[in-house]
């Protein structure tokens, strides 16, 4: 409130903070990549689906995509739960600890 020639003016400030209406869950560990065919091998903490948005992060990754294909003995799959490994096919090059997060 700030006073003013005997006029009393209020001043409202808004602060709004977007942290975005996405939220990250933990679904696996990327544990290999072969970078001749651009595949991730992924320890499953959590179930994920063809078509689920992840993100990838690590100390050298970063970044987003849409699973696309996943495949376990060479069989495609639509869906993979908790403790299967699966290959899938990446974006970008991943390292051996990278983290893989479901987007929600």
């Amino acid at each position: 409130m700030f006073i003013v020639d005997d006029n009393i003016f209020h001043i409202t400030v808004v602060i709004t903070l977007n942290w975005g209406s996405t939220m990250e869950k933990v679904v696996g560990e990327i544990t290999h990549y072969f970078p001749k065919v651009g595949v991730a091998v992924v320890m499953l903490e959590d179930t994920i689906n063809n078509g689920d948005r992840i993100h990838v992060k690590g100390t050298q990754s970063d970044f987003y995509q849409t699973v696309t294909s996943m495949q376990i003995e060479h069989q495609t799959i639509q869906t993979a739960t908790k403790g299967q490994d699966l290959g899938m096919k990446v974006s970008q090059v991943v390292h051996a600890g990278d983290v893989v997060y479901k987007v929600e």
